[in-house]
């Protein structure tokens, strides 16, 4: 999930409920971190939170406890996407643009890999994974486009964030073990959800994007 701070500098704002909190626990880790870990590190180690994921799913498609594996590898995902960037700002070493190229390509693999393991731990409408990757990476679509015609990086949408949104699918992760078909109701209503936050973001950044172009030609005049 997109998270990480490498390539936005001060030009990425937060609106997610959890930003206070977020911002407090990311500093406090980044000062236990020990010199030998890196950002590149703290970045593979989200990109491998992705994989346990999939294989929680793919075991908890026998035996729902191992979803409980897929919960901790949220908690991964979580650890080295939050960090990889905020450790290089405060070790005064970033790579913007490095690390922001990085990060968005790592998030999209990320996305796949765990939509792969959706796919397989559904019995029926494997399609509902298939579109939840879709509109998710609509929203990382959304984020780059509003980068672009407004130059601030945003990876929330209203007040949720990649954090929160982790968080509500560990909840429906852990009442899948005991209610069936919490995973599929989340797919579903998660992905109705975001084609609608989705359509009316695109929306407010088309109406940007024409500001934009009035402001310029009237420079240009």
């Amino acid at each position: 999930m997109p998270d990480s701070s490498k390539g936005s500098g001060g030009s990425r704002k937060r609106t997610n409920i959890l930003k206070n909190v977020e911002a407090k626990l990311i500093a406090f880790l980044c000062r236990l971190m020990p010199s030998w870990v890196t950002s590149d590190l703290l970045t593979f180690i989200g990109f491998l939170g992705s994989i346990i994921v999939t294989l929680g799913l793919c075991m908890g498609k026998s035996n729902e406890f191992w979803l409980l594996t897929s919960i901790f590898g949220y908690a991964v995902g979580w650890f080295g996407d939050s960090l990889d960037g905020r450790l290089a700002y405060f070790r005064n070493i970033p790579r913007k643009w490095y690390g922001w190229a990085l990060d968005i390509a790592v998030d999209w693999i990320t996305v796949g890999i765990m939509g792969i393991g959706y796919y397989i731990f559904f019995d029926e409408y494997k399609f509902v994974a298939f579109i939840f990757v879709f509109v998710y990476g609509w929203s990382m679509v959304n984020s780059l486009l509003k980068y672009k015609i407004t130059d601030k990086y945003s990876i929330d949408t209203f007040l949720m964030g990649p954090t929160e949104l982790r968080i509500i699918i560990c909840i429906f992760l852990f009442l899948e073990v005991f209610i069936n078909d919490s995973v599929l109701a989340l797919g579903i209503g998660g992905s109705i959800i975001l084609i609608v936050v989705n359509t009316i973001d695109l929306w407010s950044i088309l109406k940007l994007g024409d500001v934009r172009d009035l402001a310029e030609k009237i420079q240009n005049q």
